[in-house]
Parts: C-alpha cells; sequence; structure tokens
C-alpha cells in the first residue's frame, strides 16, 4: 500500500502545522526535522502516538487549535484509566458527517430509509455519529440510544424503521426479543449497520436470519473521529476506507515495522485534515490486514480485512496465544454450538484452568455438545478445557460492547 501524493502533501502539511504551535505534538517531535520528511519512509520512521500519550495529555493536552474554534469534546469509552478527551472543531464535525454519509451510501442507505439508532448519546462518539450521518444523507433518524427494550420494539414497528444501528451484542438480544415475541412479521427491517467490537460469522448469520436482514460493518475509534471511517459494501469482503481522510499502516505489534501487504498485523492510523486533535501513527492495538485488488463493488477506496482482535485483548495459556476470533472460528464449526459464549481463566493449585462457557443450539444434548466443543477446542488451539454447555439466552448480552474472555489469574 503506497502513500498516495494527496496523503504524503496532507501529512507534510499537518506536521509544519503541529510543530509550529503549542500543542502536544510540537513536544513530542522536538528533536525531529519534520522538514527532512518527504517520503513513504521518511514518514515509518516517525515515533507512534500511543493511548498512554493520549492519556497523559488530559484533559485538553492534543488540542491544537484555539478555544474559540472548539465546538464539542467526545470521550473514549474506556472504563479503565483517565479518560482520553478529543476535541473536535466544527470542520472536523463536519467531515465526519461526510464520513458517516458515504458509509451509509455503501450499503445502499438513502434519503427514504429510517435509521433506528440504538448506540449510547453523550460523551461517547457512537450515537450522535450515526445521528449526523443519517442527516447528512437526509434520512429519518430515530435516536433511541440504548436499553428499553419493550419501547424499542414498540418505534421499530410503529416507525417503520428499515435499517437498525447497534452493535452486535444489542442486535443479537434485539433479534432474539423479536423471534420471542412473534414480531418477525411487524418489522420492517432490512438493513443492519453494526459496530464497535468484533463478532464472529455464526453470530452474524444467527442476527441476518432472525431479523431478516443484509448486515455490514463499520469501524471507527473515538480517537480518530468515532464510528465511520470505514464499512463493509454488499459483497462482504472486507471494510473500504476513507484514504482522503485517514492513512492507514499495519504493522507488526512486537517489532512496529510495517508488515508485508495481506499480512495481519496491528492498524495504526494517520489522520490528515483533522484540526482538534489531529494524530499521528495512532497504535490502535485492532488486529486486521490490508486486502488487496479491486473490489467487486466497484469502489476506488482501498480496504482492509474486518478485525480479527486486539493485541490486548489475547492472553496467553499454557503457552498457547488465544484470540477471541479463534474461539468464534472454532465454534463455527461445531454445529451442537451457537455463538454465544465466555472463555474463564483462574488460577488454582499451581495450574491455569480454562473454562468455555456455551450456548448450545436448541434440541442438543449437553453431554453431546460438551465433547464436541472439547475436541474442537483441543484440536483447533491446541489445549483442553472445561466445557460448560449452557442454553441459548443463558450468558448476558449487553447493549454495549460484550467481554467474553476473563482473565482472573492476576
Amino acid at each position: 500500500m503506497k502513500m498516495t501524493e494527496l496523503q504524503m502533501r496532507l501529512i507534510k502539511e499537518n506536521l509544519k502545522v503541529l510543530t509550529s504551535k503549542d500543542c502536544f505534538y510540537k513536544e513530542k517531535f522536538k528533536d525531529i526535522d519534520v522538514e527532512a520528511i518527504q517520503t513513504q519512509e521518511d514518514f515509518e520512521k516517525l515515533p507512534f502516538t500511543w493511548k498512554g500519550d493520549l492519556r497523559e495529555a488530559y484533559p485538553l493536552g492534543l488540542q491544537a487549535v484555539p478555544d474559540e474554534e472548539i465546538v464539542r469534546i467526545h470521550s473514549s469509552s474506556g472504563t479503565t484509566g483517565t479518560p482520553v478527551i478529543i476535541p473536535y472543531t466544527q470542520k472536523d464535525v463536519d467531515d465526519w458527517a461526510k464520513m458517516f454519509a458515504r458509509c451509509y451510501e455503501m450499503a445502499g442507505i438513502t434519503a427514504l430509509d429510517r435509521i433506528h439508532i440504538t448506540p449510547g448519546y453523550g460523551l461517547w462518539t457512537a450515537g450522535i455519529g450515526f445521528q449526523l450521518g443519517a442527516e447528512r444523507l437526509g434520512a429519518m433518524t430515530i435516536p433511541m440510544g440504548p436499553g428499553n427494550t419493550d419501547k424499542q420494539l414498540r418505534m421499530m414497528q410503529d416507525m417503520k424503521s428499515t435499517v437498525l444501528c447497534a452493535t452486535s451484542s444489542y442486535a443479537l438480544l434485539l433479534a432474539e426479543e423479536i423471534a420471542k415475541r412473534g414480531l418477525t412479521d411487524k418489522i420492517y427491517l432490512k438493513k443492519g449497520v453494526i459496530g464497535s467490537e468484533r463478532w464472529g460469522d455464526k453470530m452474524r448469520k444467527r442476527i441476518a436470519a432472525e431479523l431478516g436482514v443484509q448486515l455490514y460493518d463499520i469501524y471507527g475509534l473515538t480517537e480518530v473521529y468515532g464510528p465511520g471511517i470505514a464499512m463493509s459494501c454488499d459483497y462482504e469482503c472486507g471494510m473500504h476506507y476513507w484514504d482522503d481522510y485517514v492513512y492507514f499502516e499495519i504493522v507488526d505489534p512486537k517489532t512496529g515495522k510495517n508488515v508485508p501487504d495481506g499480512e495481519i498485523g496491528e492498524l495504526v492510523i494517520t489522520t490528515l485534515r483533522k484540526q482538534g486533535a489531529p494524530l499521528i501513527r495512532y497504535r490502535t492495538h485492532d488486529l486486521t490486514r490490508f486486502v488487496l485488488g479491486d473490489c467487486p463493488c466497484g469502489s476506488r477506496f482501498p480496504r482492509i480485512d474486518t478485525l480479527i482482535g486486539r493485541t490486548d485483548d489475547m492472553v496467553k495459556v499454557k503457552g498457547v496465544n488465544i484470540f477471541p476470533s479463534q474461539i468464534e472460528e472454532m465454534l463455527k464449526d461445531v454445529p451442537e454450538a451457537s455463538s454465544e459464549y465466555q472463555f474463564m481463566l483462574d488460577h488454582l493449585n499451581g495450574k491455569d484452568v480454562c473454562t468455555l462457557f456455551v450456548e448450545i443450539n436448541t434440541g442438543v444434548e449437553k453431554s453431546q455438545a460438551e465433547k464436541a466443543v472439547q475436541q474442537a477446542f483441543k484440536e483447533k488451539i491446541g489445549i483442553t478445557v472445561l466445557v460448560k454447555p449452557v442454553s441459548i439466552g443463558e450468558l448476558p448480552r449487553s447493549e454495549k460492547k460484550s467481554t467474553r474472555i476473563f482473565d482472573n489469574r492476576y
């Protein structure tokens, strides 16, 4: 993936501005001659920006323009440590709305659709991003926010919502409730725009089948506008990202070196036009790869694969690295198992003990499911686990992101 002339020009302009005023990057790059950065190779020698940098800049150390130009702040949804505050100018808000409208258009959503928004509003970027993009598109928005499932389903029917915006966990909860209450024929949904957490193929198929919709992945993070910087198309072969607003690199999480195109690594993002809080080489912790070649949809925008996991999601058990994506991939091939699971790690009597709670399909014997899942885990992931089969709906559903791996060892 070669840096384009436009991207190089915008990056050079950005570096010049950021190192000429009192802000975060003037201090970070004080020993670097940014005028000497003329090529992609030069750029790749710049130091990364980390989440820790952003936390140290709390509250407004990232701000790169005067106070009178800031119209809004957002904060990351993380629950641990010092929050990250991201200031936005009016241009940042407008650019975000443009990118989000592109996402809807990528999914074939138009001004005639009615967009039912369930992610949260407030400091979190999600709800308001979905709203901005829909308004820019000219579609009717139904700004529900999370929770109150009874009201969600009532409004979905009465307003004849055609598009559902949700996390995968909440989409599954709504799909199960619609099926349970016999409302399938009273729902008008055609498409689902799902973001904020990775989700396996089995979960995707369940949601799509129970809601009767086509599903699209949307990607983003608070530090870089919010959701809306990348979106899958009808062909479900990765997510197109808006390379006129963001520059993507994929690096080896250990060495920090760029990996060959098509190989899995950590996504690193540089903003090209952001004013309030620009970011240079920001390490996202998200694992993905570039999808090479032309997309059948005909879009000129490049693609990354749907997220494989996060570098900080990985756990090491008995010398084996385990990611949530591996567990989802394993369950996909076990007909007895449904999509939902929780993986518990404990340390007892000097040994690691692994327990996998997994929902099993209706009509399946628990002992049969236990044996099948245990065997698949050993064959595909390489370790023996205790398998605890439970009925569908027994594991918790979340309106936000679901936690699937619990490491209680330390």
